[in-house]
């Protein structure tokens, strides 16, 4: 059991690492401009979202075991205003929220997954709450590779697989079976590979 807790913990780490490095694959495409604008009145700027990422993150996992997430000092509207207008400000925000997450889960022992933490009062075992925070990054970065591919156009190169060449890519990083070849895919894969590329063998091989 130990050894499944410990490969959940790695593996969640993974997940959200390649989370990070694919809204990382997005930012290296803006320009400073691009941070800011919209699709329509109603809607966040990537500048928008990367504050209130990090101040999720900042909040969820300081003194994660042992505090409410929702911390006193949040304030979770401000998080929706624009008013970071430099692109070193903002990667500074969320390099500052993403180091709060990863510090609070490498510090995590297997025997510290059924314990029980709060967000909002609301109870959660740290499970619900790694599940959770995945979930929740997963939707936003989302958000924010769907807004630069948008900006970009055709200047757009892919964070995936591009168009037509998923045969290429299972020949060249896979083989026609399509089980990652670790030693030949780490460092080229596109960023949603990357973890199936990085991650400790599993002793099955890893389908992509």
């Amino acid at each position: 059991m130990a050894d499944a807790s410990r490969h959940y913990l790695e593996a969640t780490l993974h997940l959200l690492r390649s989370q990070k490095r694919l809204a990382e694959g997005a930012f290296a495409q803006l320009e400073p401009e691009d941070y800011h604008r919209l699709i329509d009145p109603e809607a966040n700027s990537v500048a928008v979202l990367i504050k209130h990422l990090a101040g999720n993150m900042r909040s969820r996992f300081r003194d994660f075991l042992t505090s409410d997430g929702e911390k006193p000092d949040r304030n979770r509207d401000a998080e929706f205003v624009d008013d970071v207008r430099s692109p070193n400000a903002l990667l500074h925000l969320w390099e500052e929220g993403w180091s709060v997450v990863f510090r609070a889960i490498e510090a995590l022992d297997p025997d510290d997954l059924l314990r029980t933490v709060t967000i909002r009062g609301e109870p959660h075992t740290v499970v619900e709450a790694l599940q959770r925070q995945a979930s929740h990054c997963a939707y936003h970065v989302g958000q924010i590779v769907l807004l630069a591919r948008h900006f970009r156009g055709e200047a757009w190169t892919s964070l995936s697989i591009p168009r037509g060449e998923s045969r290429a890519f299972l020949v060249s990083f896979g083989g026609e079976t399509g089980v990652v070849n670790r030693d030949h895919c780490r460092g080229r894969a596109p960023p949603e590979f990357e973890a199936a590329c990085s991650r400790p063998p599993s002793g099955r091989g890893e389908r992509i």
